[in-house]
């Protein structure tokens, strides 16, 4: 496994993403004993970054992934926990009182990682902050992000904030190019920003892009595996696949020691820009 270390945090490059656990917008309880399952199982094969949100099946995926954590005996200072807090809930109180949520439904006493998950039209990113900084102070959170900011409001970000924003978290793949071309992915390589990029095997083309699967050939890897590889080899960037199916979550966690070559990054660089 690669890692990143910044501001004296140490993150795995490839991280487990829990959308899906539990439910989606609202919690399905008819899937827990599959979303434990999954959960466990990302465990076991070592995965020490687990993304979740408020959001995901109504709070109940972090309420599975603190049971988890128990269960397997994990030791807290073992995993880090990212989560994030709604656009519907970033006034003041509501920011402070969906972290208690979080921390309560978690069984935890801190969060590694809180993440203001979406901007909102007309939201006080003062305030929000004001809240957020709080939350750092009194030991709650351990770090501040924030999840599909464009620029402008991530430089307000890093203004509000009274600690380093860590990082912003975008849909990132091969043929997804938008926030490199809004600039995101450059400013935050520039200045010391993770980029998480999530979605990174969502699309369409995986299985039937050319150029991918001569790489993945080259390397005896899935399609999957070489898509999550390019992410983790670029600087600064991070990425939290999901998977519900335990051999593709070993390849998925496999796939951060695959060492692609120059050639073969020039060439899934170009591989999708008359294709799609």
């Amino acid at each position: 496994m690669r890692f990143e270390t910044i501001r004296g945090l140490t993150l795995p490059k490839i991280g487990f993403g829990t959308w899906t656990i539990g439910g989606e917008a609202t919690p399905n309880p008819t899937v827990d004993s599959a979303s434990m399952i999954v959960l466990r199982s990302a465990l076991e094969v070592g995965y020490a970054h687990f993304d979740t949100a408020e959001y995901y099946a109504g709070g109940h995926a972090e309420e599975l992934l603190g049971r988890a954590v128990r269960e397997t005996k994990t030791k807290r200072e073992d995993v880090l926990i990212t989560t994030k807090v709604s656009p519907e809930h970033l006034s003041y109180d509501d920011v402070l009182k969906s972290c208690e949520n979080s921390l309560r439904r978690l069984g935890m006493d801190y969060v590694d990682l809180y993440l203001i998950h979406w901007p909102r039209l007309w939201m006080n990113l003062k305030e929000t902050f004001r809240a957020l900084n709080k939350l750092v102070r009194d030991g709650k959170v351990r770090h501040l992000g924030v999840s599909n900011f464009k620029l402008k409001l991530l430089r307000q970000s890093q203004e509000y904030s009274e600690t380093s924003i860590l990082t912003d978290q975008v849909p990132y793949s091969l043929p997804n190019h938008l926030y490199v071309e809004n600039g995101v992915i450059e400013y935050c390589q520039q200045n010391d920003i993770l980029v998480t990029a999530y979605s990174p095997v969502k699309f369409r083309s995986i299985r039937a892009n050319k150029v991918l699967g001569e790489v993945a050939n080259a390397h005896s890897a899935t399609p999957f595996q070489i898509a999550l590889a390019w992410l983790v080899m670029q600087p600064r960037v991070i990425t939290i696949p999901m998977s519900s199916n335990p051999a593709h979550i070993r390849e998925n966690f496999d796939a951060a020691d695959i060492e692609l070559n120059a050639d073969e990054i020039r060439r899934l660089n170009n591989a999708w820009k008359k294709s799609e």
